[in-house]
């Protein structure tokens, strides 16, 4: 019963701003796991770790396992550790990422280190991005080249360009087409939530 008053007690927070849930008093617990929660989304591992100390702290002795469930779960989002978040989540009871959403925190802990990563981690990062715009322009060269070889003798300068022009409008495209996406599953989720 105590179980089920906090988690109601969390979803009536869910709307409030970080300053409101900072003071609040009557659901302290609550509020703190919020704020780590949000901040675990923020990749901020740190503030995340601190945040649900607090909510351990404040919690019944009911509710502090829940908690440190949710608290593990987050700080492995924070931290970007793939298979942590998912034995977290599969722990908690709610259903485990997808392999997609799994790769891309991976190729996320890449790219972005959490901030307890060392400098050659970093360093790696920098390169790996480096690299995947070097291949992502050759690949684009390439083909332009491939196109236009058996139409005429086009110089360099026009091929770069036009790779660059062929990177430019396959971002674009699917930038909107994940915009298209992203509204039309918020739209849906406001539907079903009806």
């Amino acid at each position: 019963m105590q179980m089920g008053a906090s988690i109601s007690s969390m979803q009536d927070l869910e709307h409030k701003s970080d300053d409101e849930l900072e003071n609040e008093t009557r659901h302290r617990a609550a509020a703190q796991a919020l704020l780590g929660a949000r901040a675990a989304q923020r990749y901020d591992a740190e503030a995340a770790k601190e945040h649900f100390r607090r909510a351990i702290a404040a919690a019944r002795p009911q509710e502090r396992m829940q908690i440190r469930r949710m608290a593990d779960a987050s700080i492995a989002l924070a931290e970007r550790r793939p298979d942590a978040l998912k034995s977290s989540l599969e722990r908690l009871g709610q259903e485990a990422p997808s392999g997609r959403q799994l790769l891309m925190l991976r190729v996320l802990g890449i790219i972005a280190p959490p901030a307890s990563a060392g400098t050659l981690a970093r360093v790696r990062g920098i390169l790996a991005v480096i690299l995947f715009v070097v291949a992502v322009l050759a690949l684009s060269f390439g083909l332009v080249s491939l196109v236009l070889w058996p139409i005429a003798d086009v110089s360099t300068g026009p091929r770069i360009f036009y790779g660059f022009l062929l990177v430019f409008i396959v971002l674009a495209v699917l930038f909107f087409r994940g915009r298209r996406r992203q509204r039309a599953a918020a739209g849906g989720g406001g539907r079903a939530g009806r």
